[in-house]
């Protein structure tokens, strides 16, 4: 079940966040697996604006998650985890599919991201899910600034790529 996530889910999110990451570890990615996963405090700036949706299993935990800001007049992925336990299963596709609802029903023209280009459950599933990647030259000021601050956190030590999915 996909719903908007409570404050009490938060501290979920977390260790969602950090099960999801340890994935890097096995690339040779160390240092994404190693990332700060983030605060409850963090978390609940999103849940409160009604942006943070979770996917949860049959006793209404949290296995899954999405995160989602507004940037260049389209829903932006801030960030999307599923833990490994419950990867495969299409709980991210249905996360993206319900971000893609709330976007287009606020009058938003797409859905926006980053991601690491050669990472096969980052960009190349994106594509799979009808994004393309964005020509830095058609990016605009919001996804830009993301993506400085995206290297200034060091995170273009591997390819990255923002994409885009039309509504």
């Amino acid at each position: 079940m996909i719903r908007l996530a409570r404050p009490d889910d938060l501290p979920a999110l977390i260790d969602v966040e950090r099960e999801a990451g340890e994935l890097f570890r096995a690339i040779g990615m160390a240092a994404i697996a190693d990332d700060d996963p983030g605060s409850v405090a963090e978390l609940a700036v999103y849940q409160s604006a009604g942006r943070a949706w979770v996917s949860t299993d049959a006793a209404d935990r949290p296995v899954a998650y999405l995160l989602a800001d507004v940037v260049d007049g389209c829903a932006h992925i801030e960030q999307v985890s599923v833990r490994p336990s419950h990867a495969r299963r299409g709980l991210g596709r249905a996360l993206i599919e319900t971000l893609a609802e709330w976007a287009a029903s606020r009058g938003l023209t797409a859905l926006t991201l980053t991601t690491f280009a050669a990472v096969p459950w980052n960009a190349p599933y994106y594509e799979r899910l009808g994004f393309r990647v964005v020509p830095e030259t058609e990016t605009g000021p919001g996804l830009r600034s993301i993506r400085r601050a995206e290297a200034a956190r060091g995170l273009d030590a591997w390819p990255r790529v923002a994409l885009i999915r039309p509504l």
